[in-house]
């Protein structure tokens, strides 16, 4: 009921920066809350952050805080997230995912996914 497509991954050197944008379709994301998760072959998915979509209150994995941001843009269906200072462990795929209820770190709290983006960080 709610189709994700990730798109802004690439190859970026270390201490760089890189948006990702996130574009939902199919239904109002009233209620809803919106995560970026990644994750790298043999490893657990991880999150990385989320938002309420109509209150926009936030949260953040350890590993990412102070250096990514999450937003969203009610009007146009589509979150971001803003990565800077980036480090090589920040290579994965990274994946935005919608649930209903408020933000929720781990991804059993939400149902549709998009197929991700490679982010790959350079050392």
């Amino acid at each position: 009921q709610v189709q994700l497509v990730e798109s802004g991954g690439g190859l970026v050197q270390a201490g760089g920066s890189q948006r990702l944008s996130c574009a939902a379709s199919g239904r109002s994301l009233i209620n809803y809350a919106m995560g970026w998760f990644r994750q790298n072959p043999g490893k657990e998915r991880e999150f990385v952050a989320a938002v309420g979509w109509t209150t926009g209150s936030t949260v953040y994995g350890d590993s990412v805080k102070g250096r990514f941001t999450i937003s969203r843009d009610n009007a146009k269906n589509t979150v971001y997230l803003q990565m800077n200072s980036l480090k090589p462990e920040d290579t994965a795929v990274y994946y935005c995912a919608a649930g209903l209820g408020v933000p929720r770190t781990v991804a059993g709290g939400y149902r549709y996914w998009g197929q991700g983006t490679q982010v790959t960080v350079s050392s």
